[in-house]
């Protein structure tokens, strides 16, 4: 007989009634596009991650390859990043022209190792692109040095780090530019949607101009009284800006943040007590100068101590009706970065190791805690069932 009756999907967005009244008040405005929701998501993002300037764009994906145009990374360049992230954080970079350059991992935090990072360094590097897995912030001290003793351009990549903090900071304005995702699944929801969030006064008006087809300044309201039919295209930019509606979404779930992730923490607290009595299992860590997010739960597999493996695991979770997913397939395993730059098995041996031993578990706000126990109770039995 299985843990639970009905199955517990790996994550579900948290959707109360003030985020419904937010998003029928832009659609009764008739600003329905980018507009004052929008305006006033950017301001108040910007505020709360405590950068100068703030873009909502359509997704992370966007906020990662404006800022990459906009710092001028192209045809010939080379960006150094992790392979231990989505595809998104390496797309982006084929789509300037460039080529993305992988380091391998960090086996505890899963973030890039920096101390591999200065071995990748050659004379066409222009940037580093580091990812905060599951909300654990990467070692940025130590990134940043690096990247300003080669003139590197530093864009972070925050898609799982809305809430995280570095040495009490942040995340949002350490490095040159930060990429977030506010996707279905993450920690502050829009359907689809990013921000990008920088320092730089100039890098801040290249991407907003590029994410509207390069039109100029105040093109939004040009259908307003206040507006002028006029504009310029100032660059061959892209459309990549954010409409009102998920704006509004995006302000009522910024408003209640702090809520989401007490619930976040909890179930991180409890998971942490209850599978650190394990030892078949391997916890996730915060580190003294990190405030995790906890966008993700991953547990590893200590291997060596159970009969099964990772993918049979999972199996007897979905029997056990929970849901999972995996984070990530390293991106030098799948066809198109072996076959276009050869990469091939061994490359990357932490993050190779790393990803047959992981699983990431239900953690999101919207769960109750008879669902938390669910997981547990579930994980439990199958550790018991196939220890060795």
């Amino acid at each position: 007989m299985s843990t639970r009756q009905e199955f517990l999907p790996y994550a579900l967005p948290l959707i109360e009634e003030d985020d419904i009244a937010e998003v029928v008040d832009a659609l009764k405005s008739g600003w329905i596009a980018k507009g004052p929701k929008t305006m006033e998501f950017e301001k108040q993002f910007a505020e709360y991650v405590g950068a100068k300037y703030a873009v909502a764009l359509n997704s992370c994906t966007a906020a990662l390859h404006l800022s990459l145009v906009a710092a001028g990374i192209g045809e010939g360049d080379e960006v150094l990043t992790t392979p231990m992230t989505f595809a998104a954080s390496a797309n982006v970079v084929i789509h300037t022209g460039a080529k993305p350059v992988f380091v391998d991992i960090d086996p505890v935090t899963m973030n890039i190792d920096p101390k591999k990072i200065r071995e990748k360094i050659t004379s066409r590097t222009k940037a580093i692109i580091p990812v905060h897995v599951a909300g654990h912030p990467c070692e940025m001290d130590e990134i940043m040095v690096i990247a300003r003793e080669h003139n590197l351009f530093v864009l972070e990549d925050a898609a799982h780090a809305v809430y995280t903090q570095y040495k009490g900071k942040t995340i949002g304005s350490i490095g040159d530019a930060t990429a977030f995702s506010f996707y279905a699944t993450k920690n502050l929801v829009t359907g689809e949607g990013g921000m990008v969030t920088t320092n730089d006064e100039v890098l801040y008006n290249k991407i907003r101009v590029m994410s509207t087809h390069g039109m100029s300044r105040n093109a939004w309201n040009r259908y307003t009284e206040v507006g002028s039919w006029y504009y310029e295209i100032l660059s061959p930019g892209y459309k990549d800006n954010m409409s009102d509606i998920m704006a509004g979404l995006g302000l009522s779930q910024l408003a209640k943040l702090e809520r989401m992730q007490g619930i976040r923490q909890e179930i991180a607290n409890y998971y942490n007590v209850e599978f650190g009595k394990l030892p078949e299992l391997e916890v996730p860590i915060e580190l003294d100068y990190a405030r995790h997010a906890w966008h993700l739960y991953i547990i590893k597999l200590n291997l060596d101590k159970l009969s099964i493996d990772r993918g049979k695991f999972i199996d007897a979770l979905k029997e056990e009706n929970i849901g999972t997913s995996v984070h990530f397939i390293p991106l030098h395993m799948h066809p198109y970065y072996r076959d276009t730059y050869g990469y091939k098995p061994g490359d990357f041996p932490v993050a190779e190791g790393v990803f047959e031993r992981i699983i990431s578990l239900p953690l999101y706000p919207k769960m109750s805690k008879q669902d938390a126990s669910d997981v547990v109770d579930a994980v439990k039995r199958i550790v018991e069932r196939f220890r060795k």
